[in-house]
């Protein structure tokens, strides 16, 4: 690649890095949804349907124009937000809704001055240490998968899993986050007992919020909890979502979920489905990932002081050997999609 050809890719980032800003606005704001609802609009008429100033609008329009992301009609100076855009940037509820992740650059952006100091001292960025942003940002951009694929494919992919929930089995998802997961367990099997632990207090904070919202409160326990050390026993299904390769001992993590688990029970562990091999593959997801694991997974891993510091990409390889020094005997990766692998792990 030429000089000229690698500076138009670094400019194409650069674009990408700003115009995320102006993604989060659309979707805060309801720009998308009401284009989606409403469209075509001029800029005046979405500025009115959603309580925002014209001029702002306007400008914010151009900047969706230029990147493809919306359309315009010059005849009657309106714009549309394509059908096939609709479902990343405008329906939470679709599988290739990726909108609410911008959301999280707030929090992100935000710690650069903490990881320069990281980067230069070896210390880490812990996760209390970012904005409430990047709970609810990351939570979004993970939730449409979680929604569309935890109870129809993941669950039903491991061995009688289903059958014990269904007659009232235990669940504790671990590192639950905003509880998103936890919730979706809870609607899909209401005989079972289901426990989220997270070692956020701001997010099981709003995890708690949410099961109000959702009448679960009754049915599902919030509690502030680490890996290593949340409470109970006998369970039938554990859960870690994307969570594991955040942790300073995830070997502590694997042998406290061993003891956790019933002797017939079942560890479910979704996990990036990249691996160090992919760093030279370059694909959307890879480049992603490998960037987040440089901004905040290697950070708030190394923030635990553990023994180890894994990384989003490790591979199948490092988590399998993780839970064999955990006790565990068997391992399965039981489905996967292009952005998450799922094993199921056994005693």
């Amino acid at each position: 690649m030429s000089a000229h050809d690698f500076h138009q890719r670094v400019i194409t980032d650069a674009g990408a890095a700003v115009r995320g800003l102006t993604v989060s606005l659309g979707q805060r704001l309801g720009l998308y949804r009401a284009l989606a609802e409403r469209g075509p609009l001029t800029a005046a008429a979405l500025a009115e349907a959603t309580g925002t100033n014209e001029r702002y609008i306007e400008e914010w329009l151009h900047a969706q124009l230029s990147a493809g992301y919306v359309e315009r009609h010059p005849s009657s100076l309106t714009y549309t937000l394509p059908a096939d855009h609709v479902e990343v940037l405008a329906d939470p509820k679709a599988v290739t809704y990726a909108a609410g992740f911008f959301t999280a650059l707030k929090a992100l952006y935000a710690t650069e001055d903490l990881l320069v100091e990281a980067y230069r001292t070896g210390d880490g960025v812990g996760w209390a240490e970012h904005d409430a942003a990047l709970d609810t940002g990351m939570g979004s951009f993970f939730q449409p998968t979680y929604e569309h694929k935890l109870v129809a494919d993941w669950l039903p992919a491991l061995h009688q899993v289903t059958d014990k929930l269904a007659a009232g089995g235990t669940v504790a998802d671990v590192g639950c986050g905003v509880g998103h997961t936890t919730l979706l367990i809870a609607k899909a099997f209401p005989n079972a007992t289901v426990y989220g632990f997270d070692y956020s207090e701001e997010a099981i904070s709003i995890a708690r919020e949410l099961a109000d919202e959702a009448g679960l409160s009754e049915r599902v326990v919030f509690e502030v909890a680490s890996a290593d050390d949340y409470p109970g026993s006998g369970y039938d299904l554990v859960c870690f979502f994307n969570a594991l390769h955040d942790m300073g001992d995830p070997v502590a993590a694997a042998q406290h979920v061993h003891k956790s688990l019933d002797a017939d029970g079942t560890w479910m562990l979704v996990e990036s489905n990249v691996s160090p091999q992919d760093i030279d593959v370059q694909t959307p997801a890879a480049r992603m990932f490998m960037a987040l694991s440089a901004v905040m997974c290697l950070p708030v891993a190394v923030a635990q002081r553990g023994p180890h510091a894994l990384g989003n990409h490790s591979g199948e390889k490092a988590f399998r050997a993780i839970a064999e020094e955990a006790g565990f005997t068997r391992w399965r990766r039981a489905t996967e999609t292009p952005v998450n692998a799922v094993y199921e792990v056994r005693p």
